[in-house]
């Protein structure tokens, strides 16, 4: 209950957070010219808290919403094509409850089981590139979902280059510079500090299941499902082992 109540409070500030204007400002440009397609939507048009399991054992971590996918619907990796490669995926190895594999919006039905899913930036950024000031403006809200989570927290995966190297400058100060598709590194939150008693999780990479690597094969249905299979079977076997994977 505790850590529940913990990570609603941390995404009661993320929601109101101002600190960033120029994303507040695209935020609202975005939901003044709405996409054909989605003109019935009220826009959500705000900063996305994470979603998911309190208790999560997996902690999936991408760059920032999208601005008509998770701006659109106020849920991480909702209402996009990298949020259907997402939830499929999850849903086909047993993190969602009941087996659902689509979610449409923060209000809808889907609860994951075991995971937690959040960004490195909590707003849409133009381009989908967030300045690094805006990086280490939201980075007090990893940091604190991090608190939360470690507890329990067994694998982190995280989602693209820029990502992995905020991770990396936040989080895992001890990961590799170098980001690889399916490398696995165990690694220590904030380098030991003493809050987390020395405890390592596995760090896994990925690519982003964006359009941009989907269509072009840079990233397959067979290489994303391979990442989340190891994942499980971590979870069941223990058994990625210390060290590089």
């Amino acid at each position: 209950m505790e850590s529940s109540l913990f990570l609603e409070g941390v995404a009661c500030r993320v929601v109101r957070c101002m600190r960033c204007g120029r994303l507040r400002r695209w935020a609202w440009t975005v939901t003044r010219g709405k996409r054909r397609q989605f003109r019935r939507w009220t826009y959500w048009g705000k900063p996305v808290p994470g979603f998911g399991d309190s208790r999560a054992e997996v902690w999936v971590v991408g760059l920032a919403p999208a601005a008509h996918g998770a701006n659109r619907t106020g849920r991480m990796f909702t209402g996009d094509r990298s949020g259907q490669w997402l939830y499929r995926v999850l849903a086909e190895v047993g993190f969602t409850e009941g087996g659902r594999a689509v979610s449409a919006s923060h209000s809808d039905e889907l609860r994951l089981h075991r995971v937690y899913i959040s960004a490195i930036v909590r707003c849409a950024p133009p381009g989908n590139r967030p300045a690094v000031v805006e990086q280490r403006s939201c980075a007090r809200y990893l940091l604190q979902e991090a608190f939360q989570l470690f507890s329990t927290l067994r694998v982190v995966v995280v989602l693209g280059g820029l990502a992995y190297d905020w991770c990396r400058r936040v989080l895992f100060p001890d990961l590799p510079r170098s980001f690889r598709h399916g490398q696995a590194v165990w690694a220590t939150l904030l380098g030991g500090h003493p809050c987390w008693r020395g405890k390592k999780v596995c760090v896994v990479a990925s690519y982003h299941p964006s359009q941009q690597n989907t269509f072009t094969g840079r990233l397959t249905w067979q290489m994303w499902e391979a990442i989340f299979v190891r994942v499980r079977a971590y979870l069941q076997e223990k058994g990625l082992g210390e060290g590089n994977g």
